[in-house]
């Protein structure tokens, strides 16, 4: 299975600053180039995907579009694949937090400026705490059985799958962890084409972030999966992490490997430059597109 990562392109509450984990931030007109140069480039790359799914929100849901749009528009065969939408691969609920402005660190403070602001409002009314790393790893554990794992399970040789997931930089952190701990010791590693900065050891389960668009290329490989594996032999230590609800024991993907081929890949965004005067920075309008499109085909007549 060759398996991609991908986080949403830029949206109008990231330009913002603001806090966004359900609420439903459109994409701005710079994110929406994004994500076309996206589909445009997997295209190109000749990778096809069996397999899409996406977040229920509309900055991930339409960056999945875009995905789907360009491999349809490059293989007829892609009319069978459409973007699965799942309220589980939402990002992390921020509660209270929604649509507020990142709050910065107190000079001289211990806490973090969300800490501060968290401790100065939990006891108002209608207060709602930011979602834990425990229910997100519960959301993405059941992706993973419900969802991916089925899929390596028909996994056929002659035509391995090819899956991409949208979803949000937090979760998407999280289900790289859940999905890391299924695996056993010794068989996940670097591809020859990645360079540990600095040399020497690297951390698996923190690999870096997600830049709008930016994905985690993945292949992974086997035959069987052990319906009787005890999953404490079957996790490294370096692969537990206190956040990661373990996996049911008829899930660990013992005999398979993983091979991690690229880390926030960001090839398809090289030297596209953000459209000046504030337009690049706002919210993507669906009908400006078709009207631009229409004085385009005007043109053309005329000319």
């Amino acid at each position: 299975m060759r398996l991609f990562l991908i986080r949403h392109g830029e949206t109008v509450d990231n330009v913002a600053q603001v806090y966004a984990g359900v609420r439903d931030s459109a994409l701005t007109n710079h994110g929406t180039l994004q994500a076309d140069r996206l589909g445009r480039y997997f295209a190109k790359q000749g990778v096809k995907f069996t397999d899409i799914y996406s977040s229920d929100l509309q900055r991930a849901a339409r960056t999945a579009g875009k995905i789907l749009e360009h491999q349809a528009s490059k293989d007829t065969a892609t009319t069978s694949v459409n973007v699965q939408q799942l309220p589980l691969l939402r990002e992390q609920d921020f509660g209270y937090f929604e649509g507020k402005s990142f709050k910065a660190r107190q000079r001289g403070s211990a806490k973090s400026g969300k800490e501060a602001y968290r401790d100065a409002h939990i006891h108002k009314a209608g207060f709602q705490d930011v979602e834990s790393k425990e229910s997100m790893a519960l959301r993405m554990n059941e992706f993973l059985d419900n969802h991916l794992i089925p899929i390596l399970k028909s996994q056929k040789l002659a035509k391995a799958p090819t899956v991409s997931i949208v979803s949000h930089g937090i979760v998407l952190g999280s289900l790289w962890r859940c999905l890391l701990s299924r695996f056993p010791p010794g068989s996940v590693k670097l591809g020859p084409s990645l360079t540990i900065v600095g040399g020497g050891y690297v951390s698996l389960e923190h690999l870096g972030g997600w830049s709008n668009t930016g994905y985690l290329d993945l292949d992974i490989k086997g035959s069987t999966l052990s319906n009787a594996v005890d999953i404490v032999d079957a996790v490294s230590e370096a692969t537990v992490d206190s956040e990661v609800v373990p996996p049911t024991s008829d899930m660990v993907l013992l005999g398979w490997t993983m091979t991690i081929k690229s880390v926030n890949g960001k090839e398809h965004l090289k030297d596209l430059k953000r459209t000046g005067g504030g337009v690049g920075s706002s919210k993507y309008d669906e009908g400006q597109k078709k009207i631009e499109s229409f004085f385009s085909a005007k043109k053309r007549k005329i000319g």
